[in-house]
């Protein structure tokens, strides 16, 4: 469905005809542009869109069925930049990602929402509120949409790290790190640092190409020259964010690690001391085992003082055991 539909003019909203060829026209006219934001649209709603704004097909078959990489496109008439805005969710602990699909061309910018973790209204408000980024046409559209998702990036890295401190808090507590879930919250949240990774990696190329940087090649048509700053520093944020985002990803490998050591260690603490307490118990069985026939006052047959002799060698034993066990540390 067609969610919001403006001519803007000099960065100011005005309301343009309803007819889509019409606006264009006009926007044209008058040297500003068009902005349709789309919420998962049906292949009709954005067939009329299509047409109007020729879009090129390719384009439009990756915004109908989503689930894409971060990545742009160039064509003829117009550009095409897939991002994955990211929401954390706090009751759950869990990451979800949405799409953005943003066509970019010369007086029109077409920006096609799917899932719930899109920044595209609050952009779009605070955009109206700042006439001197919006008067950039289409480029400053483009601009504060990807600033927007790569900011929000950063503060659920943010949250993200304050999950993991108390997961590492958890494991290496003295009764936490022992619990049966432990190992499997860690792979969760390991899952969820995956999710998060392919929001953010696959854009690095997409923006450093906006931004004109290294071996990316010329500038990228559809977007103004003196935008390319503004798109680096977006870049910047990008770049701080996979590094932390690469940080979290070797840590909860290494406190998955240490949990998995932590977890053989007591292991064979048990062992040792079910080895113990077998060998404490083995010294009475073998005695019992010699002499435990029902001959009278055995053992050596008719000693009146046998049985409380041995019974007294079994208990001399067990505590010489019991202790030599406890010094070493086995029980």
């Amino acid at each position: 469905m067609i969610v919001d539909c403006a001519v803007y003019r000099d960065g100011h909203r005005t309301e343009g005809p309803e007819d889509l060829s019409d606006a264009l026209a006009e926007a044209r006219a008058a040297g500003g542009f068009v902005w349709i934001g789309l919420h998962e649209p049906s292949e009709k709603e954005f067939g009329l869109v299509t047409r109007e704004f020729g879009l090129h097909p390719l384009a439009v078959e990756d915004a109908l069925k989503a689930h894409q990489r971060p990545k742009l496109e160039v064509y003829d008439d117009s550009l095409f930049l897939v991002l994955k805005p990211v929401v954390y969710e706090p009751e759950s602990d869990a990451v979800s990602t949405g799409e953005v699909m943003i066509f970019l061309g010369d007086a029109f910018v077409v920006t096609v929402r799917h899932g719930e973790g899109s920044p595209l209204a609050a952009v779009r408000h605070r955009l109206e509120q700042e006439p001197k980024i919006l008067g950039k046409g289409p480029t400053g559209v483009l601009y504060a949409i990807a600033d927007a998702v790569v900011d929000h990036y950063m503060d659920v890295a943010t949250e993200l790290q304050t999950d993991l401190e108390e997961l590492e808090t958890e494991v290496f507590s003295p009764d936490g790190g022992g619990s049966r879930h432990t190992a499997s919250r860690i792979y969760t949240f390991k899952r969820q640092i995956l999710e998060f990774r392919r929001a953010t990696g696959p854009l690095t190329l997409p923006l450093a190409r906006l931004a004109v940087t290294g071996q990316f090649g010329g500038p990228v048509p559809f977007v103004n020259d003196a935008a390319r700053p503004f798109f680096r520093d977006v870049n910047d944020h990008l770049t701080r964010v996979n590094e932390s985002v690469e940080g979290l990803d070797r840590l909860v490998s290494d406190v998955l690690s240490a949990h998995l050591a932590q977890t053989g260690v007591r292991q064979n603490d048990d062992m040792r001391k079910i080895s113990a307490w077998a060998a404490m118990a083995a010294v009475p069985t073998m005695i019992a085992g010699i002499y435990g026939m029902n001959f009278d006052h055995m053992p050596e047959l008719h000693w009146i003082w046998s049985y409380p002799a041995v019974i007294a060698v079994m208990a001399a034993l067990e505590v010489l055991l019991y202790r030599t066990f406890k010094q070493r540390g086995w029980l």
